[in-house]
């Protein structure tokens, strides 16, 4: 049985840049389709095909609440990154998104790491910064003591912010996932994170 997580942090907290992170709320919906919308070409070389449904607040509500059961059951921790930190929520847009899944205690203690950041912010930190924040948090609030994070073999950009982040590669994985409609090999990144003993 997987033990409760600690309460994420849900009010946004500034990366850098006017950027911050907080917890994905079951309201975005039509915020995170719209970011979708905006990075659809930005994305499209680095997921799977979506189905046009998948652009809509609709869709992304469903998909906001199967990520929240995730979160209640120990397993996912969804965050989204938003521009505009300080103002209110509604004059904040989302311009990415960060997520630990796959979380398993007992002795792996770990979990899969995935992240997109707008295209209009490439290049500007953002993508390390939410990735070191994870981290820390997988450490500090989660606990854990590795993740794991996987790129398409061609994507530079993803293997620095890794890097950056002190990730190591540890592997090709061939065939790994079904990305941009071709199953696509893929390099495989650890974090060991320092615990105290």
């Amino acid at each position: 049985m997987n033990n409760p997580l600690p309460a994420p942090v849900a009010e946004p907290e500034e990366l850098l840049h006017g950027v911050g992170i907080r917890l994905l709320h079951g309201n975005d919906g039509h915020a995170l389709a719209e970011a979708y919308r905006r990075n659809r070409l930005h994305l499209a070389p680095w997921e799977p095909r979506r189905p046009e449904a998948f652009y809509t607040a609709r869709r992304q509500r469903e998909l906001i609440r199967t990520k929240r059961g995730q979160l209640v059951l120990g397993t996912e921790v969804p965050w989204v990154l938003v521009e505009g930190f300080g103002n209110s929520s509604a004059a904040q847009r989302i311009v990415g998104t960060i997520t630990l899944t796959g979380i398993v205690r007992g002795p792996f203690l770990s979990a899969n790491l995935g992240y997109w950041v707008d295209h209009g912010l490439l290049g500007r930190g953002v993508g390390t910064a939410a990735v070191r924040f994870a981290a820390g948090y997988a450490q500090g609030e989660l606990g854990l003591h590795r993740i794991q994070a996987a790129t398409l073999l061609h994507n530079a950009a993803s293997r620095r912010i890794l890097s950056r982040a002190g990730f190591r590669e540890i592997g090709v994985a061939p065939e790994y996932l079904k990305i941009a409609g071709t199953w696509q090999d893929h390099l495989l990144h650890q974090l060991i994170l320092p615990h105290g003993q």
